[in-house]
């Protein structure tokens, strides 16, 4: 894949499927949060949500395979140069106002890895995505992880991501990214972040029973299979 990347210090990937009702907000308020390249890793939009997101300022680059994991490679692909890569939902139940404090501790060079950590009683996630989020919450201890909750808004050292050697999924990616940066000893932090409704659309995950109950067997069957790397170890 080309890279769209030239220099920045800051690279925010959203990956999206169709979130044209949100995702010109959202990309207009990570611009306004912090001076930083915004990619949307279109994910198959049928609602013309790539249109938007590039007339928002956005660089689009489109995925073809669908899964949250191969929407989030692609724009680590595209972002080749960036110091530190967030990833945001596109859905608006994230507040690109915290972006700032979240690469805080990786330019700070205190941190490899933050995680932006949702209040347990949102009421934007509902009861069985928070049960899910639990489950995977103690698999990670496993990999020396111990975060209250799974949140796909993190900032990472980009260094850091690449030499994880991830590749593409459904939906383990963000559970597997931890796991193998605390095994390989990545330094991990965490910080309280704002979670909220989503502004538009339907979540593919907290959406419904059915897919709080695919995220959680696909992340849950990766992280069993993923070996506990030497730093976890200790």
């Amino acid at each position: 894949m080309t890279s769209v990347a030239s220099g920045h210090g800051v690279t925010v990937v959203i990956p999206t499927l169709n979130e044209v009702g949100s995702i010109a907000a959202v990309v207009e308020r990570v611009r306004l949060a912090i001076d930083a390249q915004v990619i949307v890793a279109d994910n198959g939009s049928t609602d013309g949500t790539a249109g938007v997101a590039r007339r928002a300022g956005a660089v689009v680059v489109e995925v073809s395979q669908r899964g949250y994991g191969h929407a989030c490679l692609a724009g680590v692909q595209a972002a080749a140069g960036s110091k530190v890569l967030v990833f945001l939902d596109g859905d608006g139940s994230m507040a690109p106002e915290d972006i700032p404090r979240l690469v805080a501790p990786i330019l700070g060079g205190r941190a490899d890895v933050v995680c932006g950590i949702r209040p347990i009683q949102s009421s934007g996630m509902p009861p069985h995505q928070r049960l899910g989020n639990r489950v995977i919450g103690l698999l990670l201890r496993r990999h020396g992880v111990r975060l209250p909750e799974l949140c796909p808004f993190r900032a990472v050292r980009a260094s850091t991501l690449l030499d994880l050697d991830l590749h593409g999924s459904r939906f383990a990616w963000p559970a597997q990214m931890l796991a193998r940066a605390a095994g390989r000893g990545a330094r991990i932090e965490s910080l309280p972040v704002e979670y909220r409704e989503r502004t538009a659309g339907r979540s593919k995950v907290g959406g419904s029973l059915r897919g709080s109950l695919a995220a959680s067997w696909d992340i849950s069957r990766v992280l069993i299979a993923e070996p506990v790397g030497p730093a976890a170890r200790r």
